[in-house]
């Protein structure tokens, strides 16, 4: 990259030696002799001694320093990344141009703002997942870094992903330095910086504040990007910090940024979540969203995602339908306009629906999927509806007289998968010996039998199965099965991954499971933790335990197996209870869905997985399972290729409240 010299300077007055400078990434800094207070140094003393090296650097802004590069007339941005068009996908390379022309205003070098402008907007690349959002966005990352060296992007990703991104980086060998603040290791150049800083700082030790320190050091100094999840970028952003605490990194956090990358960007939906308010404040407004998911649950959260990726796009509402008052507290505007969304869109109707696409058009870019039909070899999706057993009919009966619904709907998915994961229930202790006597019995569940037996059948072709639950309980009792049943060990042919797990021991699962030559025959996952990001092509067979309301949830979940890279068909096996909410539970999903792909789907061509894929007529496994005699009475009803407008009449469901 043609790098111009920063040139940082440090305050007037003080005396440097020549010991003191520090090559970073191309660029110089300077830092202070600064003597840290004598005696005991506690975190506030630290905080201090931050803080006054924060202040002695002087940073050139994000928006400066365009590349020395010389242009000729006709120049693109592909002429930014010499020998990458050719080896993107078509739909990639229209949201290459598309990123380029909301972020920066143009595809012709010769148009682009030097240095960057200030009223840059934000887009959502509404990719579906598995469809390489992440290699897209590191290939416009490395062209916008050429033309804009010192732009200092940021990635805020789930923390599960980061080491992902980190992984992606270093397959396409992109040289751009990735600097994750999550993680309480330093790399090579952050080590450079830390053997010159710690000594202005004066601690023993590397502390995780010193460590954070550094990192956004290193990333404030150089042509480099900083990597963070969600829930840390919200401490250490946020304005629930206590006063002192973190304040120049907060600072630099919102302030310094050129470009935000929000991926998984319907994480933070919520405008009361502290989250969401810490991301509105970040003062750049060139934000990119990925998410093959933007519509979660309801139009309010849509709002939400929409005003954080595009603060404008509250004004546009202002402009269509001006019932707004202006002059209110800007939260009671927001609000007010959220609430005439949602007017607007007023039942849902599809001519209002298509309004609001036509809305949101010029920043959202939308591909279904259609990749996926063409590259690999095929999806074949079953709804499997089981008959519960006598035992579980019982306890699902007095789970129906619960206090709360949320209570009544937990109950039903532990209960729906295996009686003895209540077992510690006083609710249920009229039936406390019976459900003592199935613990140790896995055909007790209809759930667990299925799982198990399809499990034992895919390994004997040589196929491995990926099971989500939304409940950990759930994947322990099947863990604990396995390895009773098989003799099977964990970190060899069962493989568990929840949120708890450590970071380096997830993408050592990750890599086995996917690995060939490993011995791994099962994964068992967390939703919540695993559902998202991540890839696990060496999965055959996806079964999802449970029902979630959103029918992103499971779509995210089937999307770690279906995706390019994918080398065989993949079967999903979503398992209803028959009977019971979880029957409610995806009529609810069937209409979400349904309006999901009004707003965000092309006019034409595949709008869901089903759709999308290639037709897959027959798998033996699951023919085995039906044909099984000791199994087939559990079989109520198979629908396999479900799609949501066909669902809604089926379930015979009413409009959902948005």
């Amino acid at each position: 990259m043609g790098h111009r010299d920063l040139n940082p300077f440090v305050s007037d007055g003080i005396l440097m030696g020549e010991d003191d400078d520090l090559s970073c990434g191309g660029y110089d800094f300077r830092i202070d002799r600064y003597t840290p207070p004598s005696g005991r140094r506690d975190k506030k003393d630290f905080g201090e001694s931050y803080s006054r090296i924060f202040d002695q650097i002087q940073f050139q802004d994000a928006t400066g320093n365009p590349s020395s590069l010389s242009i000729h007339a006709g120049e693109t941005v592909w002429d930014l990344i010499h020998d990458t068009k050719s080896k993107l996908y078509p739909h990639q390379r229209e949201g290459f141009e598309f990123m380029w022309k909301n972020i920066a205003g143009d595809i012709f070098i010769e148009k682009l703002k030097r240095p960057l402008s200030d009223d840059g907007n934000g887009c959502i690349i509404s990719h579906a997942p598995g469809t390489g959002k992440t290699r897209l966005t590191i290939v416009f990352l490395q062209a916008f870094m050429n033309q804009y060296p010192m732009c200092r992007p940021v990635i805020i990703a789930p923390r599960g992903m980061l080491l992902t991104w980190e992984d992606e980086f270093r397959k396409w060998n992109v040289d751009i330095p990735f600097h994750n603040l999550n993680k309480l290791e330093l790399s090579a150049e952050e080590n450079a910086i830390s053997a010159k800083i710690i000594g202005q700082v004066g601690c023993r030790g590397r502390s995780r504040d010193y460590i954070r320190f550094v990192k956004v050091t290193s990333w404030l100094t150089s042509s480099s990007i900083l990597g963070v999840s969600y829930p840390l970028f919200e401490k250490l952003a946020g304005d629930r910090q206590q006063k002192g605490q973190h304040d120049q990194i907060r600072k630099y956090l919102l302030n310094s940024p050129g470009l935000l990358v929000l991926d998984e960007g319907h994480t933070p939906r919520s405008d009361q979540s502290l989250t969401w308010k810490a991301l509105t404040s970040v003062a750049t407004s060139r934000r990119i969203m990925l998410s093959g998911t933007p519509f979660q649950n309801n139009i309010e959260e849509l709002y939400n995602t929409l005003c954080l990726v595009h603060p404008k796009f509250a004004d546009r509402i202002d402009e269509i339908h001006p019932s707004c008052k202006r002059g209110r507290p800007r939260i009671n505007k927001d609000r007010g306009k959220r609430g005439t969304l949602t007017k607007f869109i007023g039942e849902t109707t599809d001519d209002r629906l298509m309004k609001l696409r036509t809305m949101i058009d010029p920043f959202v870019h939308v591909h279904k999927g259609t990749i996926l039909q063409e590259s690999l070899p095929g999806l074949r999706d079953s709804l499997v509806f089981l008959r519960p057993s006598e035992l579980q009919k019982a306890l699902l009966e007095i789970a129906s007289k619960a206090k709360s619904f949320f209570q009544e709907v937990c109950w039903v998915s532990l209960i729906s998968i295996h009686p003895s994961l209540v077992a510690e229930e006083e609710m249920f202790s009229a039936y406390k010996s019976e459900i003592e006597r199935t613990e140790s019995t896995i055909d007790a569940g209809v759930k667990t039998k299925f799982v198990t037996k399809l499990i034992w059948l895919a390994d004997a072709l040589g196929e491995r199965v990926l099971v989500f639950s939304e409940f950990l309980d759930p994947l322990v009792f099947i863990k604990q099965q396995l390895q009773s049943q098989f003799s099977w060990n964990e970190g060899r042919e069962v493989l568990y991954m929840d949120g708890k797990l450590d970071q380096n021991q997830r993408q050592y699962s990750i890599r086995s499971f996917n690995d060939e030559s490993s011995e791994a025959k099962v994964l068992l996952a967390s939703q919540k933790a695993c559902s998202e990001g991540i890839n696990l092509v060496g999965a055959s067979r996806v079964v999802l335990l449970d029902t979630a309301w959103n029918p992103s949830v499971e779509r995210q979940a089937i999307s770690r197996a279906y995706r390019l890279g994918q080398k065989k068909v993949v079967h999903v096996y979503r398992l209803i209870t028959s009977g019971t909410v979880e029957v409610q539970k995806y009529a609810s999903q069937a209409q979400k869905d349904r309006i999901s792909q009004l707003i965000f789907s092309p006019t034409d061509g595949p709008t869901c997985h089903s759709e999308a894929s290639k037709i897959v007529s027959e798998d033996k496994v699951f023919e085995a399972l039906v044909d099984d005699k000791s199994l087939s009475p559990i079989f109520e009803k198979i629908i396999h290729q479900p799609k949501a407008f066909d669902m809604i009449d089926t379930f015979d469901f009413t409009d959902l409240k948005l």
